[in-house]
């Protein structure tokens, strides 16, 4: 009977230690993680974060990168020639499915103008493509790099590509983000290629310019997931008579995130250094940056106002002094109150803040999502600006919605000559053959000017199209900015941007890049003509070869 009994209490215990064991482990099942608050900001506000920061919590680009796919390479690019004798090629490699690229930049080589490097948005390892050509742009290559968190090692989102020229260092540099979808680590990193492109430095020994990462007096592991770093830029003084010859510049934006992901400020700032791979070695992770605020921190603050910026475009001028043109965006919205400036001097101080629109002169997307129908996608103000070595202005083209009543989206144009202290008049870009307005939407703008003084500019287009759905690249190059008729259709083929991006058309990146040269030009943008539309709708990397 005790046998008996010392039976029934052990097996009564037993279930009641595993009823314990299955009701505590359902409990802890129900207590799922906290998303990050950048991801409550993306859920909970149209606007703030970059498109690409927002798209990486697309379901359909989580399931691509989930699946690991391999890599389908060409032997050679693609061509597409116009019956009129144009050519397009398509840069980048082909995966299996397809997938998007998108969002590009460009950098060309001063020693050798045949000698490029565009990078683009890549949704295979949520990094960035890198294409290198050596001939003009009639061949590319391809590979890709991911971005790892330094303090850990964890391979992270990245995107947001920006690619620069070093002439001191002969070397072309790229940057990109790094941020978790589930953890709220945020930094900013930068690889290098000291042999034309072809080879890059890994992501375990890029250099990390910021992050909300450090390690306390024990060494334990501190996150500060109030802060989130996105929209990063390069510029590289490239001036031999600078006092800074050879510095690299990067401009970024740090939100600052209230736990329900609301964000009180998110102002523009900047880092430089002097001396990238001190020792020579490949390991870029001995790199110092300084990091300062182009825009003071406003704690508390309603995510408007002057610390509520986005769009920060740095360019080097001919003294060294760091251009920054920047828009005042709310931090919650996408609504764009002011187009700013504000140069970094030689000597490290700050001149006042500029504004460059004038009074009724420039509207913004009255859409706080960015959108500008019928096309899907976000499409929001991105701005560039240009140092013209020449004629020493400052050049500058943005979206403007002043003229939408009457011709839909048109790119506008203003310069500077006494180094963004008074700015003239905006002036239409995107016209017709008689200097007007053109129909339709034109956004996504990129400016460069060549040594010769010749001021260069692309942009989407939806002239074409009575529907303002399909789009093409056009493009101007001129000696007088009084003048934009010279323009012409870059393009061989337009395309349809809401058969992109798998099964939305929901972006194609927020800017296009462009990168000019003694003899050259390199027009890179984001092309869906080769999409097969849903599922697995998709955008390619293009250019014209010179």
């Amino acid at each position: 009977m005790r046998r008996l009994m010392r039976t029934l209490l052990a097996v009564s215990l037993l279930a009641f230690v595993a009823s314990s064991v299955a009701a505590d482990a359902s409990v802890k099942a129900s207590r799922k993680p906290m998303p990050p608050r950048w991801v409550r900001h993306v859920r909970n506000y149209r606007g703030g974060l970059s498109g690409t920061v927002r798209i990486s919590l697309a379901p359909a680009v989580i399931r691509a990168q989930a699946a690991n796919l391999r890599v389908t390479r060409r032997l050679s690019s693609r061509s597409f020639a116009s019956p009129s004798g144009l050519v397009n090629v398509q840069a980048n490699t082909d995966t299996f499915p397809k997938l998007p690229q998108d969002e590009t930049s460009v950098a060309v080589s001063t020693r050798d103008p045949l000698t490029a490097v565009a990078a683009s948005n890549d949704y295979i390892n949520g990094g960035l493509w890198i294409g290198t050509t050596h001939d003009g742009g009639k061949t590319w290559s391809s590979q890709f790099l991911a971005s790892r968190l330094a303090q850990t090692g964890d391979f992270c989102t990245g995107g947001d590509p920006s690619v620069v020229y070093s002439a001191r260092d002969r070397a072309f540099y790229a940057s990109q983000l790094c941020f978790f979808r589930i953890h709220p680590e945020s930094a900013v990193a930068v690889f290098g290629s000291k042999d034309g492109g072809n080879t890059w430095t890994g992501a375990r020994y890029s250099s990390q310019v910021i992050s909300n990462v450090s390690f306390d007096a024990g060494g334990n592991l501190v996150i500060n997931g109030s802060v989130f770093y996105d929209k990063e830029l390069l510029a590289v003084d490239n001036n031999p008579s600078s006092p800074h010859y050879g510095r690299l510049w990067i401009t970024y934006v740090k939100f600052h995130l209230q736990p329900t992901g609301f964000s009180d400020y998110c102002p523009a700032q900047f880092a430089y250094t002097d001396n990238v791979d001190p020792d020579k070695n490949g390991d870029l992770r001995d790199t110092l940056w300084t990091n300062r605020s182009l825009m003071p921190d406003n704690p508390g603050d309603n995510g408007v106002g002057r610390s509520a910026n986005q769009d920060a475009m740095p360019v080097v001028d001919n003294q060294g002094g760091l251009d920054v043109s920047f828009s005042s965006e709310d931090c919650n919205t996408a609504l764009d109150r002011q187009l700013l400036f504000r140069r970094v001097l030689p000597n490290g101080d700050r001149s006042g803040v500029r504004r460059i629109d004038h009074e009724h002169q420039w509207k913004d997307n009255p859409d706080l999502g960015d959108v500008l129908a019928p096309k899907i996608a976000r499409i929001p103000l991105s701005p560039s600006m240009a140092f013209n070595p020449k004629t020493g202005a400052l050049e500058y083209v943005v979206m403007n919605n002043v003229n939408s009543a009457t011709s839909g989206a048109d790119i506008s144009y203003a310069e500077s000559f006494d180094y963004g202290g008074t700015w003239s008049d905006l002036r239409p870009v995107s016209v017709d053959g008689s200097g007007n307005p053109a129909p339709q939407d034109q956004f996504f703008p990129w400016i460069a000017a060549a040594p010769n003084g010749v001021t260069n500019i692309i942009w989407f287009d939806n002239r074409n199209d009575s529907g303002n759905q399909l789009i093409e690249t056009f493009g101007v190059s001129t000696a007088d900015t009084t003048d934009f008729t010279g323009f012409r259709n870059l393009s061989t083929a337009s395309w349809d941007p809401n058969n992109s991006f798998f099964t939305s058309g929901a972006f194609f990146g927020d800017y296009n890049g462009l990168a000019v040269g003694p003899g050259v030009s390199y027009p890179v943008w984001t092309d869906g003509r080769n999409s097969p539309g849903s599922p697995l709708g998709d955008t390619d990397i293009f250019t014209i070869p010179n």
